[in-house]
């Protein structure tokens, strides 16, 4: 009896170490492939990648133990973690090792002018949706941009939860990468306001207030996930139809703004502005496909009754 118990183990234990060497030599397939992926894209998507990547896989930890990590309030609902500060600080060193010359625009550093008269500038956002990690809510991302003069000419965008990386150069189209394949971002091609699902966030009391009148009850539904990178990121990939949001900063929606361009969509100011500068300038902050966009800035300017 014994006997026959050691063998039976013996099988259990075989198996599930067979299983456990299949899962690992399938992720090792997945993650070699994953970097030929990576490495087959221009020298500047691949400095850029691999520093979110740092950034992101770094995070993770905290992430898993957020009830232990260490917070300080700026504001209201405005925070800022350990986490954020290294993240920032393994994005800075990552991208001024590789570029010395670029300036940086970053959330928490502020501004790092360029040097030896370079016109580019690296816009970064350590964590976008701080309020949603610190929650242990998996909704949150590292944002780089690059920008040449005033025009975005390079992206990326990853969530190192979910693994998915979102990445996009000037004209050449927009895309998310994950552990299976890589797929080019398209947004919806919906056009009639019942049929869509909306995206919101930025507003006080009452600005969400007078949007959801507008909305509420005409559209399939409203969402507020918590990260404006990753709202807009949504809407190049279609997942959201719209996403209006106001007072963003520039490392709020500069990646995302050459995703959504590059996807075929729209961001606008309410008047039409679809300048960089006058969008963080702007009230209100629309990205959408092209035929909605009109019908949702006629919404906004109706006067309430």
């Amino acid at each position: 009896m014994v006997e026959l118990k050691e063998k039976t183990f013996s099988k259990i234990d075989r198996r599930h170490i067979d299983s456990s060497l299949r899962r690992r030599e399938s992720l090792e397939k997945l993650e070699t492939r994953e970097r030929q992926r990576i490495s087959s894209l221009s020298a500047t998507l691949n400095v850029m990648i691999k520093a979110v990547q740092k950034a992101g896989h770094n995070m993770i930890h905290d992430f898993r133990e957020v009830s232990q990590l260490q917070v300080t309030q700026k504001g209201p609902g405005d925070f800022v973690s350990n986490a954020d500060i290294m993240a920032e600080k393994i994005l800075i060193e990552a991208l001024s090792s590789a570029r010395p010359d670029y300036g940086i625009i970053s959330e928490e550093k502020g501004h790092i002018p360029a040097k030896n008269g370079s016109s580019f500038t690296w816009i970064i956002d350590p964590i976008d949706g701080t309020t949603n990690f610190i929650h242990a809510i998996p909704y949150f991302a590292v944002s780089v941009a690059l920008q040449e003069g005033h025009d975005i000419i390079a992206a990326v965008l990853f969530n190192p939860i979910s693994n998915e990386l979102y990445y996009a150069e000037k004209g050449k189209g927009a895309f998310i990468m994950t552990p299976t394949g890589s797929k080019r971002l398209r947004v919806s091609n919906r056009t009639q306001l019942p049929d869509c699902l909306f995206g919101l966030t930025g507003f006080n009391d009452i600005g969400r207030k007078e949007l959801l009148e507008k909305f509420s009850g005409r559209v399939a539904g409203i969402r507020h996930i918590g990260s404006t990178t990753l709202e807009l990121a949504f809407v190049a990939t279609g997942q959201l139809d719209a996403f209006i949001t106001r007072g963003a900063n520039l490392w709020d929606i500069a990646s995302s703004f050459l995703f959504i361009r590059e996807a075929g969509g729209k961001i606008s100011t309410l008047s039409g502005k679809t300048d960089l500068q006058d969008l963080i300038k702007s009230e209100y902050i629309i990205a959408s496909n092209l035929s909605l966009m009109t019908k949702i800035q006629k919404e906004l300017m109706k006067k309430d009754k």
